[in-house]
């Protein structure tokens, strides 16, 4: 194999490993030996399933679901832990040890599910399932002893990647030992190196725990002094100027004195600011009110002229009479009036009482 094929090999080649492999047969021609060139190797079997686990982490991969930004953080204070794995396995005595003696107080639940076979992943899917309703914990441990790549093989089920990638809480994995890695750890919150890891990593000792709460107390014993020490200035100083009053007020009346001083003079300048303003809207008042009068003065003057243009009195002057009839209706053709009627006719200066004696329609025509 050469040294271009052999750089593209996903592992090392160990004396007395099943493989596959593909070439070509040649012959080199100066020593006349028959060659099998190898152009690519893999395991047997579990060169097969090692395959599996690399296509289906690049297609996982690629959804997004060990994407950093997607995991969530441990909660520093659990209220419950819930426990995924096998009733006979290794794993859940370390694990039950290990939060034994670091968190006594916090509840423990235990969801067995099997951790190898081909049931195995639906069991697990499950067992993930029932912890996510329930609300009594905030975090989820998944564990498993260490194995093979076969004994393994459940972690690497894609349908219960999504289940840990969709579950509630967070999720520690803590499948194998150091060197093994699964799908399950790609997509867990957080992944450990073996399952007491993953015990610790989410149960801080109470002797930590109590290191914190001592260096809180000792932060709030500091703080309560400080305050206690500023409102003692505070009283010191209150008690000074009780014990010396005429010496308190003294600035405060020399305050109200420049204060009543600012007063006066602001009102003053706004007095006679206010008196300038009202003598300049006088002036226009006095301004518009004559320039209003002559404006009606000079509209009564035109309207006077129209009506006397209109007045039918004019008209009378000129020589005409109104004619009406014993009801004071104006009579204005012929055809009104009857042989022997009375009529009354209006002039300039009076009024005539007469009486038709002829009708001659169109005599002015």
């Amino acid at each position: 194999m050469f040294r271009r094929a052999a750089s593209q090999l996903d592992f090392s080649p160990q004396d007395g490993e099943s493989v596959d492999l593909q070439g070509r047969l040649g012959v080199y021609e100066p020593r006349g030996e028959l060659q099998l060139v190898v152009e690519s190797l893999r395991r047997t079997g579990l060169g097969s399933l090692f395959e599996q686990f690399v296509q289906r982490k690049a297609k996982l991969e690629a959804l997004g679901w060990f994407d950093a930004a997607r995991k969530r953080p441990l909660p520093a204070q659990p209220r419950g832990i819930g426990v995924v794995t096998s009733l006979g396995a290794a794993a859940l005595h370390d694990v039950a040890t290990a939060l034994a003696r670091r968190v006594p107080h916090i509840p423990v639940l235990l969801v067995p599910a099997l951790v190898q076979g081909a049931e195995a992943p639906h069991s697990l899917v499950r067992a993930l399932q029932t912890l996510g309703a329930r609300q009594d914990i905030d975090l989820i441990l998944l564990v498993r002893g260490g194995g093979s790549l076969e004994d393994l093989w459940a972690f690497n089920d894609e349908t219960l990647a999504q289940a840990i990638v969709n579950s509630p809480w967070p999720v520690v994995s803590g499948v194998g030992h150091e060197t093994d890695f699964t799908i399950a750890d790609f997509c867990a919150d957080l992944r450990a190196p073996t399952p007491t890891a993953a015990a610790e990593l989410c149960a801080p000792p109470r002797a930590q725990r109590w290191q914190e709460l001592q260096t809180l107390q000792e932060a709030m014993q500091q703080a309560g002094m400080r305050h206690l020490d500023r409102q003692a200035q505070r009283l010191d100083r209150l008690q000074s100027w009780l014990t010396r009053p005429a010496q308190a007020l003294g600035p405060a009346r020399l305050r109200l004195q420049d204060g009543a001083a600012r007063l006066q003079s602001g009102l003053t300048r706004h007095l006679s600011r206010q008196a300038q303003g009202l003598q300049v809207l006088g002036l226009r008042h006095q301004s518009a009110s004559r320039q209003n009068l002559q404006l009606h003065r000079s509209t009564l003057e035109r309207l006077d002229l129209r009506l006397a243009a209109l007045n039918p009195r004019r008209v009378l002057q000129r020589g005409y009479a109104w004619l009406t009839d014993a009801q004071g209706r104006a009579v204005t053709s012929v055809q009104a009036v009857e042989p022997g009627q009375p009529l009354q006719a209006t002039l300039a200066d009076g009024v005539v009482e007469l009486r038709a004696e002829r009708i001659r329609p169109d005599a002015i025509s």
